[in-house]
């Protein structure tokens, strides 16, 4: 698995022409089954993969925290919101909050995360490839298939299923 991580990279900008012309297409027209579609691969895919073998995600990336977000965390940490957002997080150039560094604050060595239960919507929706209207997101997916293993076969099941 880490080989195939360490190649993740490479192999996603060696596909992204590729990717890019083929997410282009489905744009213009998308299968009518394409959110079916994407749910069946998607959860094929994570049948067979262990994002606790991985981590790469949180390892190389980290989440937009929306307002809900800190407010939850905030809490779970019994602390208020602009303390949490003092300790780890700050904006960015989109006036966006994110983690202050990477790889993320709160994954362990075991790649566990430590705030699982109430972690952000962003992580949890990750790598949004079950997501309802996947055309809209392609630029999102194109960027997650050099991160995510998963994003990358479900990328490359769903050019073999839709020619």
């Amino acid at each position: 698995m880490q080989d195939f991580i360490n190649n993740l990279p490479k192999l996603a900008k060696d596909k992204h022409k590729e990717n890019k012309t083929f997410f282009a297409k489905l744009k213009k027209k998308p299968p009518k089954q394409l959110d079916y579609l994407m749910q069946e691969l998607h959860e094929t895919e994570f049948e067979r993969t262990d994002c606790l073998d991985c981590a790469n995600c949180c390892k190389t990336t980290g989440p937009l925290f929306t307002t809900k977000d800190i407010e939850r965390i905030a809490k779970f940490f019994k602390m208020k919101q602009q303390q949490f957002i003092d300790t780890y997080l700050h904006l960015d150039d989109e006036n966006d909050y994110v983690l202050q560094s990477v790889p993320c604050t709160f994954l362990g060595a075991d790649n566990y995360c430590s705030i699982y239960d109430v972690r952000p919507k962003a992580c949890s929706e990750f790598p949004h490839t079950d997501r309802k209207k996947f055309q809209q997101i392609s630029n999102l997916t194109l960027k997650n298939v050099a991160i995510c293993p998963a994003a990358f076969n479900i990328v490359e099941a769903m050019k073999q299923r839709i020619k």
